[in-house]
C-alpha cells in the first residue's frame, strides 16, 4: 500500500497555499514542479485575486476606468452599478455565487422604486447587464478571476414588445390638434417622428448641420446602439422642416430650440395636452415610432428594410410588426411561386 503524501507549494508567497495528495512520491514531485511552475507565471494568482478582491473594488475601478470609454448612458449605468455596490460591495469577488446574486436580483425585481412602482423586467435586466460586463472587464483584463457567477443566473422574462400605433382616425385627430398647438414645434416634431421612425431624443436634440437638403437626407451621428443612421426626408416632413430652415435663429444650431436657444425645446407639456384634447389613452411618444414602423409594414416594407430604417442591428426587435406586413408576404410568395412554376400554377390539381 502507497504512502499518502499532502505537499505545500512554498512559492504562493504566503497566500493561499496549494495543497494536493498522491499515492506516489514521484506524482506529488511533478505536481509540486508543475505548479510551482504555474504560480511563477501567474496561473494561480486569479483565485487569489478573487479572495483578495471585493465587488465593491471591482465596481470602483470599473466606474473610474471604463465607463468614461462608454459615454453612453453613463448615469444610469453608474446607478445601476451602484446598487449592486450598496448589496453585495463588502462580499469578496470568490464569495460572490450565483445563488447570491439571483437572491438581489429577486430583491430587485420585487422592490418598490422612488416613484412608489415596481421595476419592470428590462430594468432589472439592464442592471444586470452592467454587472456582467464588469465581471467580464474583470476576468480578461485584470486578471482578478477566472469565471463570471453572472453565466448561471437566469434572466428576468421581458414582456412581448408592445405594438401600438394610431389608427387612421386616431392620427387625423391627433395630428390636427397638434398644428393647433401653443408650442411652435409639436407638430413638426410628431410628423418627423411618424414618417422617419426618429426618437424623441434624436428629433429633439437635431442640430442644422446634420440636415442636408441637397439629399434630403438627416444624419444622426450620435443613436442608440451607437452607430450613424441617416433618415430619408421626404413629403410634409420635408416641407414642414425647410419651412423652419426658413425662420432659423442665427443664433442657434438647433432645430427645436428653446427659450434660451441653448438648450432643445420642452414639448412634454404641449404633448400630454395634446393626447388629452384628442382623446388618446394609452400612447407615449415612442408609440410614434411603433406607428412608423406598423405603416411601413402595413405599406409592404419587408422586415429587413423596417430594421434598416429603425436602426436596429438585427431583425428580432422588428418581429412584432410580422403580422402587419402578412399581405405582403403572401404576394411576395404569389409572385414567387408565378414566376418558377409558370401557368402550372393555374392547373387543377386533380387533373
Amino acid at each position: 500500500m502507497g504512502v499518502r503524501l499532502t505537499l505545500e507549494s512554498m512559492f504562493d508567497l504566503g497566500r493561499n497555499k496549494q495543497q494536493a495528495t498522491f499515492e506516489r512520491i514521484t506524482d506529488a514531485k511533478r505536481w509540486a514542479q508543475q505548479t510551482e511552475a504555474a504560480i511563477r507565471e501567474g496561473r494561480h494568482f486569479k483565485t487569489t485575486e478573487a479572495k483578495r478582491r471585493t465587488l465593491g473594488e471591482m465596481i470602483d475601478r470599473y466606474i473610474k476606468d471604463i465607463i468614461p470609454s462608454k459615454p453612453k448612458n453613463i448615469k444610469n449605468r453608474t446607478l445601476h452599478l451602484n446598487w449592486w455596490k450598496s448589496e453585495l460591495g463588502e462580499y469578496a469577488l470568490a464569495e460572490v455565487t450565483p445563488a447570491l446574486i439571483a437572491e438581489h436580483r429577486d430583491k430587485l425585481s420585487n422592490g418598490i422604486t422612488r416613484f412608489a412602482e415596481k421595476r419592470s423586467p428590462s430594468t432589472v435586466i439592464r442592471y444586470m447587464a452592467a454587472l456582467s460586463h464588469a465581471f467580464t472587464i474583470a476576468i480578461k483584463e485584470w486578471g482578478w478571476l477566472d469565471d463570471s457567477p453572472m453565466r448561471k443566473v437566469t434572466k428576468p422574462r421581458e414582456p412581448r414588445g408592445r405594438v401600438r400605433f394610431l389608427s387612421d382616425t386616431e392620427r387625423t385627430i391627433f395630428l390636427n390638434v397638434c398644428k393647433e398647438s401653443n408650442n411652435p414645434y409639436l407638430y413638426t416634431v410628431v410628423v418627423l417622428a411618424l414618417s422617419t421612425g426618429a426618437r424623441r431624443n434624436e428629433i429633439l436634440s437635431l442640430r442644422w448641420d446634420l440636415v442636408d437638403f441637397t439629399r434630403n437626407v438627416i444624419t444622426l451621428q450620435e443613436t442608440k446602439n451607437g452607430e450613424r443612421r441617416v433618415l430619408a426626408l421626404s413629403g410634409h416632413a420635408l416641407h414642414l422642416i425647410k419651412k423652419l430652415a426658413e425662420k432659423h435663429h442665427p443664433n442657434t444650431e438647433l432645430v427645436f430650440p428653446g427659450s434660451n436657444l441653448k438648450t432643445p425645446a420642452d414639448i412634454r407639456g404641449a404633448w400630454e395636452n395634446a393626447l388629452k384634447e384628442a382623446g388618446i389613452s394609452d400612447f407615449r411618444f415612442h408609440d410614434l415610432r411603433h406607428s412608423c414602423a406598423s405603416y411601413l409594414a402595413m405599406n409592404g416594407a419587408s422586415l429587413a428594410e423596417i430594421a434598416e430604417i429603425l436602426g436596429h442591428k438585427t431583425l428580432h426587435m422588428v418581429k412584432r410588426y410580422a403580422h402587419l406586413s402578412d399581405s405582403h408576404t403572401s404576394k411576395v410568395v404569389a409572385s414567387m411561386n408565378e414566376k418558377i412554376f409558370g401557368m402550372e400554377t393555374l392547373v387543377d390539381v386533380n387533373d
